[in-house]
């Protein structure tokens, strides 16, 4: 029997109730019959005991969807969220829309579907009980999983009801709940997989085992662009556990955005255990040559820099006669700020399990693009999509980085060779020496101010490192702050090519651009003798009062009102001794955040005493979660702005582990972090990144505020230590 079969068939035969919906769509029922098959999208199961089964489609990286997602279902059909139970869905397309993790976008692109979703069954479940008990529907109400008829007192649960409900025909509209009437969604909800983390149950990749399943390890080229000349593998064959040694290709035979792969020769070993191919590994005599001209990172910053002195250049945005104005300007403000690239650095290095076969491939792991991966490796192995299956682990950190599924095709590739199952795991270093790296920046930024102080002209000019940078002027199609909010804007980008791959990291460009953005506008404020909220906000009140040019995407009375927000909950006009306070504020992945960072100086270093938030990103599902989404964005924003680096030597990375590749510390995160969401009833929009941009600038700006310097290049941390050099406290 099909599984699908086997799902529809164990329902109907225990008096269950399965209801297939799709995320974006009405529902549809699955047939009575169990030998009919029946396309569904996605479904939720009702057991005669009252227990619901909720699956969860998208991937979870940490982001909490696999909770915050069926609390909505669970909210429209009125179940006690006691009796619900989570579980992952596998890769499903005919089923599931938009199985991917990405963007901030789960919650924002499925919240008119779930929500459909489980109105539509409690709709089915409510006219069940008006068949049984012969009354009318308009009689019944819902709570917790009950159906009750108010005038005769009557009730039934809705696992009495399911399968009547089964054989009823499915509404195509129906009334959603009214946001006020909600007693699930805005509550705060512990992880559905907290239990089983705490415990260390197996629920990633790496945690994957299978009857007769092989370890596999790769290694790449110790430097971007170069490939193998010769391998003597003759010691790693003749160790104990070793199967074989072989080399891949794994270039994409049908390339995607998300098949980035810098190294697609890779040198693969293959072996019982772990401890033994880890030694076969080690024991590899690899003679590499260079197949493209070596770079630095010198030679990037060279590049960069002169793209900033350069005529050349796409236009994003003109606004009035920038070069007019700066010309006429009483002062100009010229500043250029730079950022290095990052590694991912997921705590659970890259992994998957593969097992390949002549007519089918199975593959299980964390991937945050399982259908993407479907389809290359259909490609590279030669079959048809239908025959490729992608189970979906829980991950241990994405940030982007599982955006790229090449692991997932390596791994496909080794056990098509070897006929076997096999587990692909992924050393530390060979992690964070693959690349995919978040880009290399820099941007300038120039402001006009009249006699006044007044802002007259606003020009960017930027540029990324690396074909996938999403490179200026994409970055101003955003916010582009303070686009329409001046006479006279420019702002132009470029990207520059190169060996080394770069992809998205957590808030793609936003992550960089508004520290940038924010660092200087404060600066801005802070030469021309404005207060930097009141800067702001006078800036906002332009573009909504008297807008110049074409528009901007986001809204400046919500931008305006975090602003406002964050400065009423830190009390930002009645400034505290001995404490110095930034602030920041951007717009990204559809939401608002404002930022105040507060600090001490101490021994020349800045020591975080409290962060405050203020999130406008619609209605919160799950406050918990949000919670933790927005402190765990800060942290991991001043961390990176502040410490880390991936720098090179002539192409080869600097670091390959955490003894050189810096992260924040324990006692280097704030000590309070407070978060303050606007209750504006709108849709949700996206939460995962948006906390992130702003964190960096917030602090640079304190930082700025308690010693008079400015911080202009990531990290942060080189230019203070290098300050505490030349001026020693005392």
């Amino acid at each position: 029997m099909k599984r699908r079969t086997f799902l529809k068939a164990s329902a109907v035969s225990g008096g269950g109730f399965l209801l297939g919906f799709s995320w974006l769509n009405s529902p549809s029922k699955a047939s009575a019959d169990p030998q009919d098959p029946v396309r569904i999208n996605a479904f939720l199961r009702l057991d005669p005991d009252g227990k619901v089964t909720i699956y969860s489609p998208n991937p979870e990286i940490g982001q909490n969807v696999k909770t915050s997602m069926p609390m909505v279902v669970a909210e429209e059909l009125d179940v006690d969220w006691n009796d619900v139970t989570v579980e992952q869905a596998p890769l499903d397309t005919s089923r599931f829309t938009r199985q991917l993790a990405g963007g901030s976008q789960s919650i924002r692109q499925g919240w008119h579907g779930l929500r459909n979703a489980g109105a539509t069954a409690r709709h089915m479940l409510i006219a069940a009980a008006a068949q049984i008990l012969e009354v009318p529907a308009s009689e019944l109400t819902t709570r917790n999983g009950v159906v009750t008829h108010g005038p005769s007192n009557a009730s039934r649960t809705y696992g009495e009801l399911a399968a009547v409900a089964g054989t009823l025909p499915v509404p195509t509209e129906v009334a959603l709940k009214d946001p006020s009437d909600f007693t699930i969604i805005g509550t705060p909800r512990r992880n559905v997989d907290g239990q089983a983390i705490v415990h260390g149950k197996p629920m990633y990749g790496i945690d994957v085992q299978r009857e007769g399943m092989l370890i596999a390890m790769i290694t790449h080229a110790p430097a971007f662009g170069m490939r193998l000349k010769s391998i003597d593998d003759t010691a790693a064959r003749s160790m104990p556990g070793i199967v074989d040694v072989f080399v891949i290709d794994a270039e994409p035979a049908q390339s995607s955005w998300a098949d980035v792969n810098a190294f697609p020769e890779k040198v693969v070993v293959v072996g019982r255990t772990t401890w033994e191919v880890l030694k076969a590994k080690r024991a590899l005599i690899l003679d590499w040559e260079a197949a493209a001209p070596a770079e630095s990172t010198q030679n990037h910053e060279e590049t960069l820099t002169a793209l900033m002195e350069s005529d050349s250049g796409v236009k994003g945005r003109r606004d009035g006669d920038p070069e007019a104005a700066f010309a006429a300007a009483d002062q100009v403000v010229d500043r250029t700020y730079s950022a290095p690239f990052l590694a991912h650095n997921t705590l659970e290095p890259m992994n998957f399990f593969a097992h390949v076969t002549a007519d089918r491939a199975e593959l299980i792991g964390p991937v945050q693009t399982p259908e993407a991966l479907r389809s290359t490796v259909a490609g590279v192995c030669n079959l048809p999509e239908e025959a490729v299956t992608i189970g979906l682990t829980r991950m241990g950190g994405g940030f982007g980085r599982r955006l790229y599924g090449h692991f997932g095709v390596e791994a496909a590739l080794i056990s098509q060779r070897l006929k076997a199952p096999v587990k692909l795991l992924y050393t530390r270093e060979d992690d964070m020496t693959q690349g995919t790296y978040r880009p290399a920046y820099k941007i300038r930024y120039r402001a006009a101010l009249d006699v006044q102080g007044n802002l007259t002209a606003f020009h960017a000019r930027g540029a990324g490192v690396g074909a996938n940078a999403q490179p200026f002027p994409a970055a101003f199609s955003g916010p582009g702050f303070p686009a329409s909010g001046v006479d006279n804007y420019l702002a132009e980008g470029f990207s520059v090519d190169s060996s080394v791959s770069v992809g998205a990291w957590r808030a793609p460009v936003s992550n960089f651009v508004a520290g940038a953005e924010q660092s200087f506008i404060d600066e801005v404020a802070e030469i021309a003798g404005r207060d930097p909220v009141e800067f702001r906000l006078a800036l906002l009140d332009r573009m909504v009062n008297a807008p110049v040019g074409e528009g901007i995407s986001y809204e400046p009375e919500r931008y305006a009102g975090v602003i406002k927000l964050v400065a009423e909950k830190c009390n930002w006009d009645t400034p505290q001794p001995g404490v110095h306070r930034g602030l920041s504020v951007f717009y990204s992945h559809n939401s608002y955040v404002a930022e105040v960072v507060e600090i001490e100086i101490d021994d020349g270093r800045p020591k975080l005493k409290k962060v405050w938030a203020a999130v406008d990103c619609g209605i919160v599902v799950n406050p918990l979660a949000a919670r933790n989404q927005v402190e765990g964005a800060i942290i991991d924003g001043i961390g990176h702005a502040m410490y880390s680096a991936i720098t090179l030597t002539d192409s080869s990375p600097d670091q390959s582990n955490f003894d050189a590749y810096r992260l924040i510390r324990m006692p280097e995160i704030p000590v309070a972090i407070e978060t303050f969401f606007v209750d504006n009833g709108i849709d949700p929009t996206g939460l995962g990144e948006p906390a992130l941009p702003p964190a960096s600038a917030a602090l640079a700006n304190a930082y700025a505020r308690a010693t008079g310097h400015r911080l202009y290049r990531q990290p942060y941390n080189r230019d203070i230590e290098a300050l505490r050099v030349r001026q020693p406290e005392g």
